[in-house]
């Protein structure tokens, strides 16, 4: 059976030549105001740009990576939530990477929008951590503003695979029960009736939908993604990063709309995400239009383009505009 393919306009945030060598693993945002929040792919720096690649505004966090990052809508302003591995590909020689864990453990921090530290998680109290450490990959709250109840809810993706419940002020509550393997991003979902908590079970090939109360719903997706790894909401569809090479989209019922951008070849290219060179090094991969290498964030802006950004070297961050 032939995939129904979607197809948008491309365009493509120029480069930013202060970070070419490193390695990008981070999520995107939007701001209520439309700005686009995502992480330099060397260093600890958030970058914000407008819709069309402009740099904004760039600040330090003290953080290792931006893999996971989502905004919160508050009765004070946005602010800006940060799910760190505690891990990061870093250039140990050009062309030559290794990973780079400067703690225990990862950690989920909150910053308003310019860089102020605002709010830090602890160490879940669960007995995973007794032992094995904590990476959390993607964070979002549930604002109290957007008419929620406060609570915060973290994918621990490359950690124990489970994903925690926090309080409105931080503290641990709750741990859901299910079979997670890399729980890579949780989302909040407001187009039911209902809010419901989407979790993307990457190494499972499925998502996994809960009610707020961390009552299980369904599991679907199955046959139908690879490599799932972000969220965004545009009307009443659901737009899915899948880290191997494509966006999916699925409608209200979590039946498929189509995918977006699909390169099937990419994943099975020697070194993917990127490429190796004659000598043995690993560079960036030649990149195509209208072709995803590893989708690994997404955001819908408030007129429905769509933000994705990828996992490789130097990264990319892409807008997808509907065709005329």
């Amino acid at each position: 059976m032939s995939q129904p393919v979607l197809n948008y306009e491309w365009f493509a945030f120029p480069e930013d030549p202060a970070h070419t060598d490193g390695w990008a693993h981070h999520g995107v945002a939007i701001t209520t105001d439309g700005r686009v929040v995502t992480f330099a792919p060397g260093g600890d720096e958030v970058v914000i740009f407008d819709v069309d690649g402009n740099i904004l505004d760039h600040w330090p966090t003290g953080l290792t990576e931006g893999h996971g990052i989502s905004v919160s809508h508050d009765a004070d302003g946005d602010h800006i939530w940060i799910a760190d591995p505690g891990s990061k590909m870093i250039t140990e020689s050009p062309g030559h990477y290794q990973g780079f864990t400067p703690g225990d453990h990862g950690r989920v921090a909150k910053f308003d929008l310019t860089g102020r530290l605002v709010l830090e998680l602890g160490l879940p109290d669960h007995p995973a951590y007794a032992a094995g450490r904590y990476a959390p990959t993607s964070v979002v709250a549930d604002s109290v503003a957007d008419g929620g109840t406060g609570m915060i809810f973290v994918g621990d993706g490359y950690g124990a695979s489970l994903v925690h419940v926090f309080g409105t002020g931080g503290g641990y509550r709750q741990t859901l029960s299910g079979d997670f393997d890399c729980p890579h991003s949780v989302f909040i979902d407001r187009r039911r009736s209902e809010p419901e908590l989407y979790v993307a079970d990457r190494g499972h090939e499925r998502l996994q939908v809960f009610g707020l109360d961390g009552q299980l719903h369904r599991i679907c997706g199955e046959g139908l993604l690879r490599g799932p790894s972000a969220f965004a909401v545009r009307d009443d569809e659901l737009i899915i990063a899948e880290l191997q090479a494509r966006v999916a989209v699925l409608d209200i019922d979590d039946q498929l709309v189509g995918y977006i951008g699909a390169d099937d070849d990419a994943p099975a290219r020697p070194g993917w995400p990127n490429a190796i060179s004659a000598d043995g090094s690993t560079i960036r991969p030649p990149l195509q239009p209208g072709r995803f290498n590893s989708p690994h964030g997404v955001a819908v802006t408030a007129d429905g383009r769509i933000i994705v950004g990828e996992w490789l070297i130097g990264g990319r961050v892409s807008r997808l505009t509907d065709r005329a």
